[in-house]
């Protein structure tokens, strides 16, 4: 699905994954679940694109749902994947998930998710064997140039990437515009988040971004600014 020139979604906004391209070339971020690796072909075609123009797959964390068909293009295509260096044990899956629980739930919506994840490839995730990894303020030499920002709290390592030249900031799961576990939408913290105290403070790195798209891990892009996003997160924290 095209959300811009240049700026692609794999996925129906439950599981996101995005396709980001430059001067030819594109940056993968997040690579979903699995079975999106069959929609990856003609989703790069509908870019004028191929599967031989990936530079590489930048993990905003190492969850199994962002990890995707990132170990098959590894193992296939010779592809780089990138993740925070906090997170690269358990994109290998050397570490449990540190997730706490589910939160609030609603029945169908969750049973939703599970049925979304399953036939796709969900329960038959590969972690990662190898990753290269990134730090706290690092612009990394892809198409993009994105610019690393570690948002501690969904995972230790989780990290939103920010994109000036396409006005995007991938936040991952560091908040969600749709909690998968109840189909409450809007800016919020995300389910299966390890400390939601901590994710609520590392908002404030994002503190004077702005970007035309805020684009979670979970739900649809969020177009009313970064600072009103931050503003509805801590609010509906705040219970």
């Amino acid at each position: 699905m095209q959300l811009a020139p240049s700026l692609h979604r794999l996925g129906n906004g439950l599981i996101n994954s995005y396709l980001l391209e430059e001067a030819g070339q594109v940056t993968i971020i997040d690579a979903g679940l699995p079975g999106y690796w069959k929609d990856l072909p003609a989703e790069l075609a509908a870019m004028g694109r191929s599967v031989e123009d990936v530079r590489a797959i930048v993990l905003t964390h190492g969850h199994s749902d962002h990890i995707g068909f990132a170990e098959r293009m590894r193992r296939e295509r010779g592809t780089p994947i990138r993740i925070h260096e906090l997170d690269a044990a358990l994109a290998r899956g050397e570490v449990p998930n540190p997730a706490r629980g589910l939160g609030p739930v609603k029945i169908r919506p969750i049973l939703e998710f599970m049925l979304y994840g399953g036939l796709r490839g969900g329960l038959r995730n590969h972690p990662i064997k190898e990753v290269a990894t990134f730090g706290e303020g690092a612009t990394l030499d892809l198409p993009g140039s994105p610019r690393v920002i570690l948002v501690p709290g969904h995972t230790p390592g989780s990290a939103a990437l920010h994109v000036p030249t396409h006005d995007a900031l991938f936040v991952g799961d560091a908040f969600a515009t749709k909690a998968v576990t109840t189909g409450e939408e809007g800016p919020r913290v995300a389910p299966f988040t390890a400390d939601a105290d901590e994710a609520v403070r590392s908002l404030v790195r994002f503190d004077g971004l702005e970007a035309r798209w805020v684009l979670p891990g979970h739900g649809q892009a969020w177009t009313g600014g970064v600072s009103e996003a931050i503003r509805l997160v801590r609010e509906r924290a705040a219970g």
